[in-house]
């Protein structure tokens, strides 16, 4: 016999494991502190090991991330609707594109309330015609019937409402927020040994990866004390990357350290983070970490990476997919004093911690659930 329910319950239905360890964590711990029963749905990632000593019920659906099978689609949507019939949440946070879809329209046909999480539009804004037309209406569809829509940057959330995707609450957050205390400022390194540039994110063709590995190319051969790290995974859909990578690094233009379950013993080793994006981005994790850690950023002018750090005292800014833009700042870096690297990221830690705390994001959530969960 089912026991009676005694605490309130949260569902978080996202894509990828990493969502869940690397950037709600925290929030996951301060919902059970606050007393909440929490449902995780999520496909089974190596990260859910690190979480054994976190109480929480945990589905493992199926998804597949960028595939356009609708067949499938109407699958997760049906598995979802049993999910949340069997669990009955009293609120639901939803993260990334399917689950932001699907998850919301399956728990507002049962009325529980959903604050959906734009984490960024992604490669739908690089796709053209019908396809694009039919991603944003499916979109807008489902979004209209969110209780709620947290937004990123200020980016999307024009999009969004411009796109009549926004029919109730909607709210900016700094992003996912950064743990501060897990990335704290670390010493920086000196410069004798060479200077050392890092990479970190999915091994993708939006995330700019080709303007690193050209950039790479041409700053190495100038400057043959430079060196270029990738971390991160190759989508199955780049697997070319591959070969590729083995090759820059048989001739030491590019090293791939493959992904990682902690990126901060590399960042620390570093003297800055590269990230090239010119995806459709929330807000960077990869960029807040990096600044939190006291390591100044070198990013472009997109949405989500912009909003993350002051050109010229915290970072340097570029148009994003502008190769020789790129590489310019990447040699105005390379030619300043050890010293004033050292003063960009001290003042990025402190711009962070002001601006783009987790303790501020997970005071939105609360508040808000508070809120719905009252009314």
């Amino acid at each position: 016999m089912k026991s009676e329910k005694l605490n309130k319950k949260i569902g978080i239905f996202t894509n990828n494991d990493d969502d869940i360890y690397c950037f709600r964590k925290e929030l996951i711990e301060a919902f059970i502190d606050n007393g909440f029963d929490v449902l995780i749905s999520c496909p089974y990632g190596e990260k859910f090991e690190l979480m054994k000593d976190i109480e929480y019920t945990y589905d493992d659906p199926f998804i597949d991330r960028r595939g356009t099978d609708i067949i499938s689609d109407i699958k997760l949507f049906f598995h979802y609707f049993t999910l949340l019939r069997k669990e009955k949440p009293d609120i639901v946070l939803t993260y990334t594109a399917k689950p932001n879809v699907y998850c919301t329209l399956a728990a507002f046909l049962q009325g529980i309330p959903v604050i959906a999480n734009v984490t960024g539009f992604g490669s739908v804004l690089e796709k053209r015609g019908i396809l694009q037309q039919f991603i944003m209406k499916l979109f807008k569809f489902s979004y209209r019937r969110a209780s709620c829509i947290m937004f990123q940057n200020s980016t999307n959330m024009k999009l969004a409402q411009d796109n009549g995707m926004v029919k109730g609450d909607s709210k900016l957050i700094p992003g996912s927020g950064v743990n501060t205390d897990r990335y704290p400022l670390i010493d920086y390194p000196d410069d004798s040994d060479g200077i050392v540039f890092n990479y970190i994110g999915r091994i993708l063709h939006d995330k700019g990866v080709d303007d690193y590995i050209e950039c790479a190319k041409r700053i190495t051969a100038k400057y043959p004390y430079v060196r270029f790290n990738m971390l991160g995974f190759i989508e199955p859909t780049e697997m070319h990357y591959k070969k590729e990578l083995e090759s820059l690094e048989e001739n030491g233009v590019v090293y791939y350290l493959g992904s990682q379950n902690d990126v901060r013993p590399f960042i620390a080793s570093s003297h800055a983070t590269i990230h090239p994006s010119t995806y459709g981005e929330g807000m960077s994790n990869v960029l807040l970490e990096s600044a939190s850690s006291g390591r100044p950023v070198i990013s472009t002018d997109n949405p989500g990476c912009r909003e993350t750090f002051i050109d010229n005292e915290t970072g340097l800014l570029y148009h994003g997919g502008d190769v020789d833009a790129l590489c310019n700042k990447v040699e105005e870096f390379i030619n300043m004093p050890n010293e004033k690297r050292r003063e960009m990221g001290i003042k990025g830690r402190e711009y962070i911690k002001e601006n783009f705390s987790r303790d501020i994001v997970i005071k939105a959530y609360l508040d808000k659930i508070n809120l719905y969960l009252k009314g």
